[in-house]
């Protein structure tokens, strides 16, 4: 999941099968079929078998395709758990975490259904969530973090407007969580849909404080979130002519190198080569998870 590209993470109301059905065909990065949110009450059971149907289907190539289930402490997390268990599902995306012991819940009703060792998505939404960032990151089933920020900046009472300003402290929170636990963390959704200008804005400030990636809730956002967190050419060519830099101050027997006149270390090299590693994936995968 650490050199995965998350740059898009398009999430589709499992009531609607043409929605799920045309994610084949996105170039999203991910794709979330959602139980909870965007999906009405009357209409959960028959979105929860469409969601089962779909990831049996397959056809979305090898990206991510992940379930937001139902919390437990409503009337569909149980039921949603105990059919995802025996579904084809690789991830699933829980919503509203607040404390280790809820994802332990999670995963011993899991574990009673037969089902043991998937990968988790946490969401967090709420203060309390922002509040355990930390402990949540480092539960060892944990492999993504997803800022909720929509119900978080309600939560906080943020004025309308100023909701980024306002959501600063607690997105790098997040950010920090997920970097001391090594996993990737992403924004929350924008709920721009007919503004790419304001929307750009809104990726370059979560890839600023560190983000990996952007949640959508809508196909005309992905090509924005793509390009704006994806690595530029320039980015690039300056990690491969670091790595030259460094290599060849090794061969040289050279205690320092130098770039562009600034000290080369350790962890620029690091950055340099997870860089090119993403650039690698992205331009050998990016006709699969286009075209399914």
């Amino acid at each position: 999941m650490h050199d995965t590209p998350l740059r898009s993470v398009l999430f589709m109301p499992a009531s609607n099968r043409r929605a799920m059905d045309k994610a084949r065909d996105l170039p999203a990065d991910a794709v979330i079929f959602d139980l909870e949110d965007a999906v009405a009450p009357a209409a959960k059971a028959e979105a929860r078998a469409q969601a089962c149907a779909q990831l049996a289907a397959g056809g979305y190539g090898d990206r991510p395709v992940v379930v937001r289930c139902n919390g437990l402490d409503t009337p569909w997390g149980a039921a949603d758990l105990e059919a995802l268990a025996a579904a084809p599902v690789s991830q699933l995306c829980l919503p509203k975490v607040e404390t280790v012991d809820a994802v332990d819940a999670v995963l011993a009703r899991l574990a009673a259904c037969g089902r043991e060792d998937l990968p988790l998505w946490t969401m967090l939404e709420t203060p309390r969530g922002i509040a355990n960032a930390a402990s949540i990151a480092a539960h060892p089933a944990v492999a993504v973090l997803v800022l909720g920020t929509t119900d978080l900046a309600t939560a906080l009472r943020v004025p309308g407007g100023r909701a980024r300003e306002g959501l600063a402290f607690a997105l790098s929170q997040a950010v920090l969580a997920a970097r001391c636990a090594g996993i990737p963390v992403l924004d929350g959704v924008s709920l721009v849909l007919d503004d790419e200008t304001l929307l750009a804005e809104e990726c370059e400030h979560g890839r600023a404080l560190g983000f990996d990636g952007k949640t959508l809730i809508h196909p005309a956002q992905v090509a924005t979130a793509n390009r704006v967190f994806g690595p530029a050419p320039a980015a690039l060519e300056h990690a491969r002519r670091l790595l030259a830099a460094w290599e060849s101050a090794e061969a040289e027997g050279k205690g320092l190198a130098v770039l562009d006149g600034k000290l080369i270390e350790t962890m620029h090299v690091d950055e340099a080569r997870r860089l090119l590693r993403l650039g690698e994936r992205l331009g050998a995968g990016a006709g699969a998870a286009a075209g399914g």
